[in-house]
């Protein structure tokens, strides 16, 4: 075997042998039905031919001699019918209306051959026999005129019906291929009966004989409607690239020729009086079994061959399943191509990187797996290192299905021992982000020297050692200095020099710390100008370990002014701490919030005295289901409020957590605010009682709670009202204060205020709270009472209420309750400890 013949062995999937022999199987389909058009487009011009010696008398175009039966007519039709339909099914792809035609086509052969049959068999004439010509030709006395012989019509519905079984892909291969070999019988009976001068072939008994042009019209039709489906059935057999598929074709080829030619010799031998029938026939069987012994042995000898390379091949395939494995493994895309660009292998990330099935690859080529822009890529790639004949490696940027990728492609190419390549293999290694890291770091360079220089301060780089390794722009602008001459110069000659000293043993103490972190020195540090000027600086050092060396970063700022501004502020400092101390007492910041009562709170401070206020409101666990809510208004504003709030806030908590009813906590405040001087405070004590789904309330003056009952409009919550605290003779016995408690079903929700929200110069106060009712209406209508809700809610009515906060000079609390629909068992999670609170103030 010459060394082009050779099948080289291709690493790879145990496939990779079957992708290669795609090519050579896609031929061998391709000219079976070559062969198929062919021998359909023959036997269509024999039937054409016949048709024509009717229609102009040429005895020849019907017959071969005088001898002869003549070709019948409507033999002719058919025959012609079947040659142009086998010759449209036959070809690889159909048209609808291409595949119609060959139907009908067919379906006429097959009627004309059905309708002489039932003619034979009933012995009626039904009046196609002579349709298109009258037959005026010599007869036997058992022939009707025009009438064709019946094994002619037997297989004229053969062929019918194997043409249409083969235009239908529905149907499986051998429902046409087994009435194809039965119409080559019969045309093969008529040719042998011509060859061997047995006139009984050609016909059923005293019946019509069928005409020798009929019967090699046939054998054609037959071999047409076999190799009409090659790739299935019968014909898959044949057809197959494979060894079997080739041994089955010389079996095929020898059962057909040998037989009928051993019958020839022994014929012309009897006919030639060397021996005698029986010595004849003896002759024949002997050759016969000679023949097929030949045969035989031929067979085994390629079956020995085809199980020795079966033993190769599956040590291969072991081997191959290895690599395979190996390649599948490997993180990095790996293929394998013939030097046509066809995929021989390819690996699991191959597969994940173009999202195609490894069925859908191998044997395709680049163009029909790719993008038709990455293909052409990666074509020029293979065919450049073709030309070169050395392994390229290059990185690259692809555009692959799942974006543009960074890689690092291998291309080498696989050679036979004689040094001829093979075929191509690729690495592919996905280095995307190794290149972005990279392209980092070069952006991150860039963005350094940038800060570096657009950086207000004067910034200093030094090694452990305090020289200069690199500094920015504004060291001449702060020192006098260009930042070019400073390299190599120690960092203390910028101060001046009866304090460099100490400033070198401050930064040797700083880098021997094991983990020095960043630190502002503005204590006793100088800078010192060229011109000999000394002044006031503030130093940000930090360090950094780049790779083998340490490297110091100093920030210097100018603080001349700042030490100015600071005395001015000292001169104040002692006001702002008295204020700051206040407030730090007085206000508490956000609530916690309970998990099984969503609220939602807004605060907005009095432009006059922003953000301290006597606003307030407190949110206290009292057990498992009470919750107390109280919400409070100091008159006044600013830090007296503020302070006066705050020991409201820390009294009606402390009496709260005593389980005392709302009336006697409104008691005890007012006792509490009359200790004061001249303060007046309103304020409302609510008991929310989830079991019970009741509300416990007592108001001291305070404009009414709004509640919004899951199932009707919002209204007013009815509650007697009080005079505010402070306003009863501490000494005498004053307005008592009265609680009531009324229904509060799961669902509802609750809103408190100040009168800040509702109460401004030229409107009615009751008007507002209507607003404020029909808006909480609106806002939660339909809506679940959970924290998102509530915020959305309090800030409509905010936007509603006080459309210009800009001018607003009075202080707004407003509080937002919602009870779950539920008692709240299944879904408080877990429990805040009793006592906890959330408390609100300004």
């Amino acid at each position: 075997m010459t060394e082009e013949q050779q099948t080289p062995e291709l690493p790879g999937a145990p496939g990779a042998k079957q992708a290669a022999d795609l090519p050579y199987q896609q031929s061998a389909l391709d000219a079976a039905r070559a062969v198929a058009r062919g021998a359909a487009l023959v036997a269509a011009v024999l039937g054409a031919a016949g048709l024509c010696g009717w229609i102009f008398g040429i005895d020849v175009l019907r017959r071969v001699g005088s001898a002869d039966t003549a070709m019948n007519a409507n033999a002719a039709v058919a025959l012609l019918a079947l040659g142009v339909s086998l010759f449209v099914v036959a070809r690889s792809r159909v048209g609808p209306w291409a595949a119609t035609a060959a139907r009908a086509a067919a379906t006429l052969a097959a009627l004309i051959g059905g309708l002489t049959i039932v003619e034979y068999a009933t012995g009626a004439g039904l009046g196609i026999d002579e349709l298109l010509f009258k037959d005026n030709m010599a007869r036997m006395a058992t022939t009707v005129p025009g009438r064709m012989a019946p094994n002619t019509a037997v297989a004229l519905v053969l062929g019918g019906v194997a043409v249409l079984c083969a235009s239908t892909s529905r149907l499986p291969a051998w429902t046409s291929q087994l009435p194809g070999l039965a119409v080559i019988v019969l045309g093969m009976l008529r040719l042998y009966g011509f060859a061997y001068a047995v006139p009984e072939l050609e016909r059923f008994g005293a019946y019509k004989g069928m005409a020798l042009y009929t019967g090699l019209a046939l054998v054609l039709l037959g071999i047409a409607a076999f190799l009409a489906r090659p790739d299935r059935g019968l014909a898959g057999l044949l057809t197959n690239a494979g060894t079997t598929g080739a041994l089955g074709r010389r079996l095929f080829v020898t059962a057909l020729v040998i037989p009928p030619l051993l019958g020839g010799l022994v014929l012309a031998g009897e006919d030639a009086g060397l021996f005698g029938t029986r010595l004849g026939t003896a002759l024949l069987v002997c050759g016969n079994v000679v023949v097929f012994a030949t045969v035989v042995f031929a067979a085994l000898g390629v079956g020995r061959r085809i199980e020795v390379a079966h033993a190769r091949a599956e040590w291969q395939v072991r081997q191959n399943e290895l690599l395979q494995a190996f390649m599948d493994h490997t993180p990095a895309i790996v293929f394998i191509k013939d030097l046509e660009g066809r995929f021989l292998a390819v690996n699991t990330m191959f597969e994940r990187s173009l999202g195609l099935t490894r069925e859908r690859v191998l044997g395709r080529r680049d163009r029909d797996v790719m993008p038709s822009g990455l293909a052409r890529q990666a074509r020029a790639a293979d065919l450049a290192m073709l030309a070169r004949g050395t392994p390229v490696q290059r990185e690259e940027r692809l555009v692959l299905p799942r974006g543009p990728r960074d890689v690092l492609t291998s291309l080498f190419p696989l050679t036979l021992p004689s040094g001829r390549h093979y075929a191509i293999c690729g690495v592919v290694i996905d280095v995307t982000e190794r290149v972005a890291a990279q392209r980092e770091v070069r952006r991150a360079d860039q963005r350094f020297l940038a800060l570096l220089e657009s950086a207000p301060d004067a910034i200093l780089i030094t090694d452990a050692c305090g020289a200069i390794v690199m500094a920015n722009a504004q060291v001449q602008r702060l020192f006098g200095r260009a930042p070019a001459t400073l390299g190599g110069t120690q960092v203390t000659d910028l101060v001046p020099v009866p304090r460099r000293r100490r400033y070198g043993r401050l930064l040797r103490a700083y880098l021997r710390q094991a983990d020095p972190k960043p630190i502002v020195l503005d204590t006793e540090l100088y800078g010192l100008h060229s011109d000999g000027g000394e002044f006031p600086v503030e130093v940000s050092v930090s360090s950094l370990q780049a790779e083998q060396e340490t490297l110091v970063f100093l920030t210097v700022r100018d603080i001349t002014e700042r030490r100015q501004v600071e005395a001015e502020r000292a001169e104040r400092y002692e006001e702002h701490r008295r204020i700051a101390h206040t407030l730090q007492h007085s206000l508490m910041g956000e609530p916690a919030r309970l998990p099984h009562l969503p609220t939602a709170h807004r605060y907005l401070a009095s432009v006059q005295d922003p953000g301290v206020g006597g606003d307030w409101f407190d949110v206290i666990l009292l057990d498992r289901d009470r919750t107390g809510i109280v919400v409070g208004d100091v008159m006044g504003r600013g830090l007296e409020a503020a302070a006066v709030m705050g020991q409201l806030r820390a009294a009606s908590h402390a009496l709260a957590r005593t389980g005392i009813p709302p009336s006697r906590l409104m008691a005890g405040l007012d006792a509490f605010v009359g200790d004061l001087a001249d303060q007046l405070v309103t304020c409302v004590y609510l008991v929310i009682d989830q079991s019970a789904h009741d509300v416990t309330l007592c108001s001291a003056g305070h404009l009414p709670v709004i509640v919004l009952p899951p199932d009707g409009p919002a209204r007013r919550l009815w509650a007697p009202v009080a005079v505010p605290l402070g306003v009863n003779d501490p000494c005498g016995p004053g307005v008592p204060f009265q609680q009531t408690t009324q229904p509060l079903p799961p669902g509802s929700t609750l809103a408190l205020y100040t009168d800040g929200l509702v109460e401004r110069p030229g409107t009615d106060i009751e008007e507002q709270i209507d607003v404020l009712a029909r808006t909480l209406h609106s806002a939660l209508r339909g809506a679940p009472a959970d924290p998102d809700s509530l915020d959305q809610a309090a800030d409509r009515l905010l936007g509603t209420l006080i459309p210009d906060t800009a001018t607003h000079d009075d202080d707004v609390t407003l509080l937002l309750i919602g009870l779950p629909a539920s008692d709240g068992t299944g879904s408080r999670g877990k429990r805040v400890r009793p006592g906890a609170s959330g408390t609100f103030s300004s």
